[in-house]
């Protein structure tokens, strides 16, 4: 990997996460996402997650105690490029969004009782969550603008919304919903509050998995849309304090967005490395190979220049996330979410070009990306919201 980030659980792990990866979760890939029912291949991945569990690479984002590796930020971004080379690499140890986002949430900010209810089932894969912040009616980037309410009644909170684009809720156990609970509050940012909800709470409804370019996908793999209506719910699932719920969500997205980042490292790696086997066996005449082209040679050692850049562009907000935390590193997160979501999309760009009608089919891997990671410049803050939040840190010095 980088000597400059490595450590000797690293050098240890990787080679092992790599073989794993490479013997055991790719061979399925295709045969995961080929049909849209989640549900008949969940032995498979079971199946996976215990071969996991017995050659001791299971969670290596949790403590020790917790059943995990106990692998710091920097540490678990390197091993999660790795995961990133197949849609199902973190599934298969536990660590996938947006399980693992709730996972630190709640270790962080639970209280006792939601962590014994909903996150140690959480963290030993016996179920799967769901996060629910999103509202159609309102600009996803302006987490401050929410219409949901959670209302209070005796002991209990009745919430009363409309969410979508709440990833995975298909088959959850439960929802983190973001709700306004303090309306009346003078800061726009001490309104709202997180909630756990199980989702067979009355009044949670799912109402579809949305179509994603036309794939609407299963389980795991989908983006619901949630009606809460008179959804009661205790108070005592409440994360942390009434009105943190900006605050929670921040201290959610900064680490996220490493998980993200690497993953989408971890996805132009595998693009890269089908670009260079087309380029170099593809004839396009009887004397010539795709990769003789001039313009094929360019767009393999751009990408591998702007992957290189990416990687060190995030283990470096990693290391300033774990040494200062996420506030202070908000122009480095900010830096990396829109660099390597562009850096992305154009190195699967290229990669489907360079296949040409193959490219653009299900026989390959890459139109799934392309569809499903077309995205990664919208969700957790779209590009024009980074670089606003970049030049006017900048700008602060003139």
């Amino acid at each position: 990997m980088i000597d400059l980030f490595s450590t000797p659980r690293v050098k240890n792990l990787l080679p092992k996460y790599t073989q794993f990866i490479n013997e055991e979760v790719i061979p399925l890939e295709m045969k995961l996402l080929e049909v849209s029912d989640f549900q008949q291949h969940e032995n498979l991945l079971f199946q996976l997650r215990e071969k996991a569990k017995k050659m001791g690479l299971w969670a290596p984002h949790l403590s020790e105690d917790e059943g995990g590796l106990g692998l710091d930020l920097v540490e678990f971004a390197q091993i999660s490029e790795v995961m990133g080379n197949t849609p199902f690499g973190h599934y298969a140890f536990n660590c996938q969004a947006p399980d693992i986002g709730n996972m630190e949430l709640l270790e962080s900010y639970a209280s006792e009782e939601i962590k014994s209810t909903f996150l140690a089932p959480l963290q030993e894969g016996k179920i799967r969550s769901c996060f629910s912040m999103t509202e159609p009616e309102h600009a996803g980037s302006n987490p401050k603008y929410l219409s949901t309410t959670a209302t209070k009644e005796d002991d209990h909170y009745v919430i009363n919304g409309h969410k979508w684009f709440t990833s995975s809720a298909d088959g959850a156990s439960f929802a983190v919903v973001m709700a306004i609970t303090n309306p009346e509050a003078e800061s726009p940012y001490e309104r709202a509050s997180m909630i756990v909800v199980p989702t067979d709470t009355p009044g949670f409804e799912l109402v579809r998995n949305i179509p994603i370019m036309g794939e609407e996908g299963a389980g795991y793999v989908s983006h619901a849309e949630i009606k809460y209506t008179n959804c009661k719910v205790p108070m005592a699932n409440l994360i942390h304090e009434e009105g943190q719920g900006f605050m929670l969500a921040q201290q959610r997205l900064g680490p996220g967005r490493i998980h993200h980042c690497m993953r989408w490292i971890g996805i132009a790696e595998r693009a890269l490395d089908l670009m260079c086997k087309r380029a170099a066996f593809r004839q396009i005449s009887t004397r010539e190979v795709l990769g003789d082209k001039q313009t094929i040679q360019n767009w393999i050692a751009e990408s591998r220049t702007e992957i290189n850049a990416s990687r060190f562009m995030v283990l470096h907000a990693a290391d300033k996330i774990e040494k200062h935390g996420s506030k202070a590193s908000r122009v480095e997160i900010s830096s990396i979410k829109y660099y390597v979501a562009n850096v992305l999309q154009q190195v699967l760009d290229r990669a489907i070009q360079v296949h040409g009608a193959l490219g653009i089919t299900d026989d390959l891997i890459l139109s799934w990306w392309y569809r499903h990671e077309r995205g990664a410049r919208i969700y957790d803050g779209p590009d024009e919201v980074h670089k606003s939040v970049i030049a006017r840190s900048i700008l602060k010095n003139y």
